[in-house]
């Protein structure tokens, strides 16, 4: 049962995670998009820990933007704009990469997963906060192209919108709780061996260590 379990909740949390990404739905950055990321490369196998966030992200991604152009009017598809999903997409790459650096540190039993995963969401989410607001900073001419001029993108942001710091809490908090919750519901029971729990031999290892005292 607890691989079928894992076979299937990858799917569960990439739609979890789709659905999650619907305007309003939560607050501003307050989303499971990071955890996706990290997640994959921490705890999925394969070719499917790379596959499905990016696959998920893009799809879902494709159908924002077809929404904001026919529902809202937005022109989503002008080089500026597809030069920053572009860098989105450089974070969601750093935060994969950062989870499958975590892997191998990653111990087997549920609660002691949930360290590395919440040090890993918090560290992935400043890179990736890094990488994209300084792209806004790059691209948006509200901005002085000095070192104040990328400070004020990562502190306070453009007039008119809501300062960057708060986007950073938002995403800080979202992160942190959905990568705990993944890794601590990652495996449908606990990974222990019968022997760490302190239960009895399989019967093939009873009747042999029978046989031997017999012996």
């Amino acid at each position: 049962m607890p691989d079928r379990f894992q076979q299937l909740y990858p799917w569960f949390f990439a739609l979890v995670v789709a659905m999650s990404r619907w305007p309003g739905l939560f607050p501003p950055n307050f989303s499971v998009v990071y955890s996706l990321c990290l997640c994959g490369g921490m705890f999925f196998p394969g070719r499917l820990s790379v596959a499905l966030p990016l696959g998920t992200l893009l799809v879902s991604d494709v159908a924002l933007n077809l929404w904001y152009q026919f529902g809202k009017g937005y022109d989503v598809w002008d080089p500026a704009s597809l030069l920053y999903m572009a860098g989105n997409y450089s974070g969601y790459l750093a935060l994969w990469f950062l989870g499958r650096g975590l892997k191998p540190w990653v111990p087997g039993g549920r609660w002691l997963r949930l360290p590395p995963a919440i040090l890993g969401s918090l560290l992935g989410v400043l890179l990736f906060y890094g990488v994209t607001n300084t792209l806004s900073w790059l691209r948006d001419p509200a901005y002085a192209k000095t070192l104040a001029g990328w400070w004020t993108a990562l502190t306070t942001g453009s007039v008119g919108w809501p300062e960057t710091w708060t986007f950073l809490r938002n995403s800080l908090l979202s992160s942190a709780l959905f990568s705990a919750l993944f890794a601590v519901t990652w495996n449908e029971a606990p990974s222990e061996s019968p022997q760490e729990k302190g239960e009895c031999a399989p019967p093939a290892e009873a009747e042999g260590e029978a046989e031997e005292q017999v012996a």
